[in-house]
């Protein structure tokens, strides 16, 4: 009797745990999408150095990702604009586009990288084709309650898109 039950309960758990996806780590502030992150350089590297150095890194280009500058303070050391990711969910060619507001504040010795304003554009038939924001098929997709199979894809596409994208802005800022 006691194996019987011992069997059973592992059997349960382990089927449990295969039901269970891997988790997504998005960050989020005030129940909105929102990547922060300081740096400091290693050098002393002056505010208008660096300044330089992100306007630059706004001019590459990356794939399947766009960057356009918007305004660009000196006095404040603060670059805004925008980001679009291609982000690719399925073999038959569906995609969705991810575009965000990006700023860059620089200051003697390092800098501030924000994304947020997060908004989701599917490609795919029989869906509108509109930008929306992604914080509610975020918050359905936690629920257990994703809009489509393709959500958990588009989801790994933001991280592995926005950490390439601060990676890329951290050795343009580190180049000497």
């Amino acid at each position: 009797m006691f194996k019987t039950l011992l069997f059973g309960l592992l059997t349960l758990f382990s089927l449990s745990g295969l039901a269970q996806t891997s988790k997504i780590d998005i960050p989020m502030k005030k129940g909105k999408v929102y990547y922060e992150k300081s740096y400091r350089i290693d050098d002393s590297s002056q505010k208008k150095e660096l300044f330089k150095r992100a306007g630059k890194w706004f001019k590459q280009d990356f794939p399947n990702t766009q960057k356009i500058k918007l305004s660009a303070d000196k006095s404040t050391g603060e670059i805004t604009g925008t980001g679009i990711f291609k982000i690719v969910t399925s073999s038959t060619g569906n995609y969705y586009f991810m575009r965000f507001a990006i700023t860059i504040k620089v200051y003697n010795g390092g800098y501030t990288y924000i994304a947020d304003k997060f908004y989701e554009k599917p490609i795919e038939s029989g869906i509108s084709n509109e930008y929306s924001k992604i914080e509610y098929r975020w918050w359905d997709y936690r629920q257990g309650k994703p809009w489509s199979k393709e959500d958990e894809t588009l989801f790994r596409g933001i991280v592995s898109n926005e950490t390439a994208l601060m990676a890329s802005l951290e050795v343009e800022m580190n180049n000497r």
